[in-house]
């Protein structure tokens, strides 16, 4: 009870008042013996850019929406728009691809990575083997992520061929006299294809270096089809631009469902469950 004094705290023979930093006195909130104060919230650790109780990645942020969905779909609306309207943006479309385009057998090969007959069983091996992993650890719903990726996958065709012929671009000089080149469905078929077998295998990899060199390799070989694909002359710079984009919002909204999977769902549920 002598906490509650009605007067200031008076010196003692043998004590004296701290004023350093963090003391109580000093006008700082914390404890003079540097111990966390005894509240769920004063006791939780702040993340890397000082929020408490969290640790990166955690969907939902305003920030985090905004650059993983919002940045990509006002770039993807820009260059749409700009390809409708014959925009400034066309002409260095074309003199890029002029400087870019000399179809050779290398850059085909590079393009062909692009294909469904190669893309999707790459996919298809990814799923099945996720599924059989997570189903042999006992993993909590470990149906729903390889079953998540199917469904966007086959999400690709039904946005990318609307698109197509409503937009009805025409293609580079190089092939034959046709539309519907925009947006390009190579580059969204391998962004979507290799994007969410490398979000469905990182959990399983057991080291950074092992996790990164995935994520490398999934960007390298996208960046291959994109080169291939403008090099052979198969599609305009802006339509790979504009696929890579459009694919950005669909692999951001499937990272954010895993991680809403791993932190609502298998860790809360299944004491096993780690990886989602």
């Amino acid at each position: 009870m002598g906490d509650f004094r009605p007067w200031p705290p008076q010196l003692r023979p043998g004590r004296a008042l701290a004023h350093t930093h963090g003391a109580s006195g000093s006008g700082s909130p914390h404890r003079s013996d540097s111990r966390p104060p005894q509240t769920p919230r004063g006791g939780r650790r702040s993340d890397l850019i000082g929020r408490l109780g969290t640790t990166p990645p955690v969907p939902g942020r305003p920030t985090s929406f905004l650059l993983l969905l919002g940045l990509p779909a006002l770039l993807f609306a820009l260059i749409t728009w700009q390809v409708v309207s014959n925009g400034l943006l066309l002409r260095v479309d074309r003199r890029v691809s002029g400087a870019l385009a000399h179809p050779d057998r290398f850059s085909e090969l590079l393009a062909d990575l692009g294909n469904v007959e190669v893309a999707v069983p790459v996919l298809v091996v990814v799923l099945a083997y996720v599924a059989w992993r997570g189903r042999a650890a006992g993993m909590y719903r470990w149906w729903l992520p390889p079953l998540a990726a199917t469904l966007l996958m086959a999400l690709v065709p039904a946005l990318i061929v609307p698109l197509k012929e409503l937009i009805d671009r025409p293609g580079t000089p190089v092939v034959p006299p046709g539309t519907g080149y925009y947006p390009s469905g190579h580059t969204a078929t391998a962004s979507v294809a290799y994007g969410s077998a490398t979000l469905l295998l990182l959990p399983w990899l057991r080291t950074v270096h092992a996790r990164r060199s995935l994520v490398v390799a999934c960007a390298v070989v996208n960046l291959a089809v994109a080169f291939g694909l403008v090099r052979r002359g198969y599609h305009w710079p802006l339509d790979v631009v504009a696929s890579w984009c459009l694919c950005t919002v669909l692999i951001a909204s499937y990272w954010i469902f895993l991680v809403r999977v791993g932190l609502t769902g298998g860790r809360r549920e299944c004491g096993k469950s780690e990886m989602w």
